[in-house]
């Protein structure tokens, strides 16, 4: 167990000077549309991670919805963009910190997962990992002081991330935020087209999706057999792409931002 792990892309992926950061997410949620009067909030959302610029108005397009939501714990699940791993990957860390401050990894995390047999506890896929990282700004702004669960999932199945996921749900106040991106460096019609390609299929449940149409295609792998046993209903937040947010429109990142709701 290491104490608290520390940004590793503050200043690149977002601000790293704190009143910086904190201006620039609440402006972020400002524009997103409001939640409905009486909504409930999502049971989980899937979110994009690259930088602020290029994907954080998405992403805020789900972080609004959870405003005063009643939170108990965030279970953060992002791909491994830099140390492979076989299995879901739980960090070793007692906290992960933001130039916003620190959030405790939920302590009964590691008993939960030690009966999970492709659930490891991994200090290297973390430390420079930015896929869940680039999520706890929003966390800390929009839900406050909260128990995180980080993880990063590898080489494993969507059946496999799913039961990581449903041993981590054990109150009906757990938030799952899944962290992937879409099609990566297309000409920005191609993948536009992938990309809503790769939606459909998210909203119609319909995995696994492929890692070429998605990033972190395991994460939502994973979410969408989460969704399927618990019989949740996804629905389009918004989607866009780094052409329509950085304007080359040669090689693009896709993004969206999908919310998983309580069946009505």
């Amino acid at each position: 167990m290491i104490g608290v792990r520390e940004p590793a892309v503050a200043g690149s992926f977002y601000p790293a000077e704190p009143e910086v950061l904190r201006e620039q997410v609440a402006h972020l949620l400002a524009q997103a549309p409001a939640p409905q009067e009486g909504a409930a909030p999502p049971a989980a959302v899937i979110v994009p991670h690259a930088g602020y610029v290029y994907s954080g108005a998405t992403a805020a397009l789900a972080y609004r919805l959870l405003a005063g939501a009643q939170v108990d714990k965030v279970v953060v699940v992002g791909p491994t963009h830099r140390v492979a791993v076989r299995g879901v990957a739980l960090a070793a860390a007692e906290a992960f910190a933001t130039p916003l401050g620190t959030l405790a990894v939920w302590p009964e995390a590691f008993e939960v997962l030690a009966d999970v047999p492709w659930a490891i506890v991994h200090e290297a896929t973390h430390r420079d990992e930015h896929a869940v990282e680039v999520q706890l700004p929003f966390i800390q702004q929009v839900l406050g002081d909260v128990d995180i669960v980080p993880l990063n999932a590898g080489m494993a199945t969507g059946e496999q991330v799913a039961d990581v996921v449903e041993a981590l749900w054990t109150t009906p106040s757990t938030l799952v935020v899944i962290s992937s991106d879409l099609s990566h460096y297309l000409p920005y019609d191609q993948a536009q087209a992938r990309d809503e390609a790769t939606i459909a299929r998210i909203l119609a449940l319909d995995g696994p999706v492929d890692h070429h149409d998605a990033c972190g295609a395991t994460p939502v792998n994973g979410m969408l057999e989460v969704a399927r046993r618990r019989g949740l209903v996804p629905r389009l937040l918004g989607a866009c792409n780094s052409g329509d947010t950085a304007g080359d429109h040669r090689r693009v990142v896709g993004y969206c931002a999908v919310a998983f709701d309580a069946a009505p």
